[in-house]
């Protein structure tokens, strides 16, 4: 059976037409990137409660199954963490495309040409 993958509804419908649809697209991406932290957080916390009531050796009193059990969910934990990187560069992305079109965001406007000083129609 072939699978689709699909893009994520939330970016996808964002088109890069100007400044401000590169600050939705940050704007939504950080938000994402913090919802799939919290989630990889609160599901590392109910696979540590899970796992920690499977049974283990008689003599340690569940402690091997709950070092296990941290164990596996040390992975969910590090991919909350690296959600929240990802948060945090979506602000700076936004941050740079800042910095590096400032002209084109806001343009400067056309200078006048300084008025040159006329020495025959000049008063005294």
């Amino acid at each position: 059976m072939a699978t689709t993958r699909k893009r994520i509804p939330e970016l996808e419908g964002i088109e890069f037409t100007g400044a401000q649809a590169v600050a939705d697209y940050s704007k939504a991406l950080r938000q994402l990137s913090r919802d799939m932290s919290n989630e990889a957080e609160f599901a590392a916390e109910e696979l540590v409660a899970v796992l920690s009531r499977q049974k283990g050796h008689p003599l340690l009193a569940g402690i091997d199954t709950r070092m296990r059990a941290r164990r596996v969910a040390k992975r969910l934990y590090r991919a909350a963490e690296l959600y929240i990187g990802a948060a945090v560069e979506a602000v700076k992305l936004y941050q740079e495309f800042r910095l590096q079109f400032a002209d084109v965001i806001n343009p400067k406007p056309a200078q006048q040409p300084a008025k040159r000083f006329d020495f025959n129609n000049a008063d005294d």
